[in-house]
């Protein structure tokens, strides 16, 4: 599997699958056949995630093949990581309690023999060694099997998912705060209070068409517990007029500005936002950095082909932009944090139409989410 870091490579892939593989998505998309054998899937989640395509067009292509009742679930699972991201938004200190817990887990278990075995792919599980390795190796990971791994990281290996949730970002090239955390805790059975996802072999063993076999796990283990709760902090996402040609800076989740609802006569100017990793809590493989830096270096060159002003800064370069300047709101995350951390008066954040629309639906679980996703979609295609 290969993920060419351009938003043509995505148009290309996301072209492939509606011809290819929509028609069966619902019925196929739960089998995991091995890195070679994707067409079950889209695999489209690496350029989403980055913005490198958007959610929207991605559901207005699959609907120019298919009806809605026909596409049902392939929109439903485009539009998990808005809800995950509306849900993380109204309710921040799930994350910066998530980064509190993994920095004093860390250092407990940096030397612990169980750990180091489980992110080398040394276990006794065939299909996690081998699950390791693929992640590693590709920086993806089938998303029924991203639960398998988790379920057995957390329940089989028995150890704490905040170092789970670390390892998937260190290595996905889709690995995002929203979905990544919240995907884990709700594995775990902290998301959804005492519901958890348990990975058992007859599972693992039909939707691998049973690739693997020593497949011993704890099929029996209680959902974790955590006394936290968190309150919705109600926000509102509504954008200010752009009254004026000014700078607007991007980070690297939102890298089609072309296909975004802002147009290029509403700024003088683009910057782009590069991340190393010193300037991030969780570090990321060589191979997911590059992956980013490729991207924006792609939006760079199609800006610069429609005569946009663009460059490409370090976030701490911000600080050096003495006048008034926009965001296109990067998220609760670590370029929020960062941002936060560089404690700057003069910019505004510009919002996603599709967020700010869809956000305010993700007060509550996934399913009272998706009785609104016929609004959310007649509202954009």
């Amino acid at each position: 599997m290969n993920f060419i870091p351009t938003r043509a490579s995505a148009l290309e892939k996301l072209d492939y699958f509606i011809e290819n593989g929509l028609k069966d998505y619902s019925k196929a998309r739960n089998f995991d056949f091995g890195p070679d054998q994707r067409d079950n899937t889209s695999c489209l989640s690496p350029y989403i995630s980055h913005g490198a395509i958007n959610e929207i067009e991605v559901i207005k292509k699959s609907l120019n093949k298919f009806s809605f009742s026909k596409n049902e679930k392939f929109i439903q699972e485009v539009l998990w990581r808005t809800y995950w991201k509306g849900w993380l938004e109204l309710r921040p200190n799930v994350w910066t309690d998530f980064l509190v817990e993994l920095n004093s887990i860390k250092n407990k278990y940096k030397d612990n023999e169980n750990y180091l075995n489980a992110i080398e792919g040394n276990t006794n599980i065939e299909c996690f060694n081998f699950w390791v390795k693929e992640l590693k190796g590709t920086n993806y990971l089938h998303n029924h099997t991203r639960m398998w791994f988790a379920s057995i990281w957390i329940f089989t290996l028995d150890l704490p998912w905040q170092l789970g949730a670390e390892f998937f970002l260190e290595h996905l090239l889709d690995g995002d705060p929203a979905s990544n955390t919240l995907g884990w805790r709700w594995v775990a059975g902290i998301q959804t209070q005492g519901k958890h996802y348990l990975a058992s072999e007859w599972n693992i063993k039909k939707f691998t068409n049973n690739r693997f076999n020593q497949i011993k796990l704890n099929e029996n283990a209680t959902p974790k517990i955590s006394e936290k709760t968190y309150t919705i902090i109600k926000q509102d996402f509504i954008n200010p007029s752009i009254d004026e040609q000014k700078t607007l800076v991007i980070f690297d989740n939102n890298l089609s500005f072309e296909s975004s609802n802002f147009t290029d006569t509403q700024f003088k100017k683009i910057i782009l936002i590069k991340q190393n990793n010193e300037n991030r809590e969780i570090k990321l493989s060589e191979n997911v950095v590059k992956f980013k830096e490729l991207l924006n270096e792609d939006q760079k060159k199609r800006l610069k082909q429609k005569n946009i002003e663009c460059q490409i800064l370090d976030i701490n370069d911000l600080k050096n932009i003495d006048e008034d300047f926009y965001i296109l709101y990067p998220s609760i995350g670590e370029s929020l944090d960062f941002l936060i951390k560089l404690n700057l008066e003069n910019y505004k954040f510009l919002y996603r139409s599709l967020d700010s629309f869809s956000w305010q639906f993700c007060n509550k679980g996934f399913f009272n989410f998706k009785n609104h996703i016929p609004k959310i979609v007649s509202k954009f295609t």
